[in-house]
Parts: structure tokens; sequence; C-alpha cells
């Protein structure tokens, strides 16, 4: 069976469908995560399905639960889980992610130190060199929901250039900085998959233009190109024949849809690419849009 996200106002999961309530603006409705797995139940509260060398996991948090005791309870039950895999890649959905939580902390920076207080106890101090891609967006559903995709295939796991890494940022952006690689490649069958965590428009470690949109899809359409080259995919993000992209768009406001996806079909698109429009809160109040992509079975450049 295929593992895979289903978007619009689908609710729970049921034969592999994953369903994250974000509202479809337009594009595809599905995403796969990873073909030929089956369900092997749950451990550490994580529901787990596994193919060959390949492991999918899903938790959803009670909603009852502060966000940071949330993060931190999932992160250690997918840690322990994927004992023996390498990670390719998370997802993760924060409710209400620009919002206080109830001890006044933001939601995004609550998320975040639960994150990180997971990872270095798992992996103590040095625990950022094993960090993989990821993406946190904001969602209206009341619990937490995290995804994972992990692996026996070696990894390697990069930074852009014109950015500091997240893991690096100062104290002004949170009591613990974000726990993510902006990209992580996995070698396969003398092929590359790519796992480009959600970008934006993030120079150095500050958000360039806020509020605008247009801007800000420019700077992000650079930052992709920018951490393409890095990761040994080129500059055009991987593109060719017979490589498998998806993109996913995300939108804080829906009426940028007119705005966004034409020059996403200028600039980025290319025939046979699939792309999903998704509206959700950005981890910065002041962005308003971020990508990201999955490229599968690319030659490295």
């Amino acid at each position: 069976m295929m593992v895979e996200f289903a978007f619009g106002d689908t609710e729970g999961e049921s034969n592999g469908t994953l369903a994250t309530g974000l509202p479809l603006l337009s594009g595809d409705s599905r995403e796969y995560i990873e073909r030929s797995v089956e369900p092997v139940g749950s451990q550490s509260g994580i529901k787990l399905w596994r193919g060959g060398d390949h492991l999918v996991g899903l938790a959803r948090s009670d909603p009852s639960v502060p966000i940071e005791e949330a993060t931190r309870h999932i992160y250690e039950g997918l840690l322990a889980s994927a004992q023996g895999f390498n990670l390719f890649r998370i997802w993760n959905l924060v409710p209400r992610i620009n919002e206080a939580s109830p001890d006044g902390l933001e939601n995004y920076r609550a998320f975040c130190r639960g994150r990180s207080v997971a990872f270095e106890g798992a992996m103590g101090k040095g625990f950022s060199s094993s960090l993989p891609a990821a993406s946190a967006l904001g969602t209206a559903a009341p619990g937490l929901t995290i995804a994972f995709l992990a692996g026996k295939a070696p990894v390697t796991h990069f930074e852009n250039p014109a950015q500091v890494p997240a893991y690096e940022y100062p104290a002004e952006h949170g009591p613990r900085p974000p726990s993510f690689a902006r990209a992580t490649t996995v070698a396969a069958h003398g092929k590359l998959d790519a796992f480009i965590s959600g970008t934006s428009a993030v120079v150095g470690h500050e958000t360039f233009a806020p509020n605008d949109t247009a801007r800000q899809l420019v700077c992000t359409f650079d930052n992709l190109k920018l951490i393409s080259a890095a990761c040994g995919l080129g500059p055009h993000i991987g593109a060719g024949h017979g490589v498998a992209r998806h993109f996913k768009v995300y939108l804080r406001n829906a009426s940028d849809l007119g705005l966004v996806a034409p020059r996403m079909e200028r600039a980025i698109l290319r025939p046979g690419d699939r792309v999903t429009y998704l509206g959700a809160d950005i981890c910065r109040a002041a962005l308003n849009v971020e990508i990201e992509v999955s490229v599968r079975g690319a030659e490295r450049i």
C-alpha cells in the first residue's frame, strides 16, 4: 500500500491516507510519502508503516496537552521508533502557530523548544549535525500532527549559504532555535532523492520584506535555487527527464493564489511537475508564503 497526505477538509487517517486538514486552494489533493509499505502497529505512541528499508510514522497529540509538552512527547517517541534508521524528512502541523500559548510564549516557539529538548535528550548536545529537512505550518486543527519518513540509505544534510542555519538562530527568535536542516538528500539506486524544507523569505536570520507577498516570493525562489545548488540538484531543483517533483506552496492569505500560481508556472514549474497550493499560517507572522519540494530520482549535478 501507499502512505500519502490528503489535503482539504478530511480528518484522521485510513488505509494509509493521512489527512492534514489544510485547506486545498488549488492543485493536487494528494502527495505520496512512500509507496509499498504496510502497517506494522504502533511504537512509543507513533503509528508506523514499514516497507523494505523505509519507515513512515505519524502521531497526533491530545488537544488538551500544551504544545511544548505534546511536541516533546511525540518527538521522544518518534526518535525512539526511528532508531536504526536515518531520518529523511519530518512534517509538522502546529495548531494556531502564531498565537500565544498559555504561558505567553508563541506556539511556534513553544513547539521549537519541545522539539529541541527531545532531540538533545536522544542525541546529545551535538544533535544539530543529524537534523533532517522539515517544515512547520500552522493549522486550525486543535492538536499537533507530526509525520516522518526514514530509511536505511545514507543521508546528507545541507544548509543555504544565504541563510543562518535555523539551529543557530539567535535568541531573538525564541528560547530554543528551530531544529531542522534546509535540505536532506538520500542516495537511492544511483539516483538522488532530495527533500527541501519549507523555504521562505529569510535572509541571514531576518525576515525579508515583511508582509509583502510579491517581494517575498522572489526571495523564496532565490533561496530555493541556492539550496538546490548546495545539495547537488543544480539551480533548477533537479528538473529533468524521469524526475518526479512535488511542490507544496503554503499561503497565509488565500487571496494571494492569483499572484503566486502564475509566477510559480513561469519561474519554477516544468511539464510533469505536481504542485499543491494550501492555506496555512507560516512560522513567522510577517511571512506570507512558504514552499517545500520533494524530488525523487534526480541526477547529481
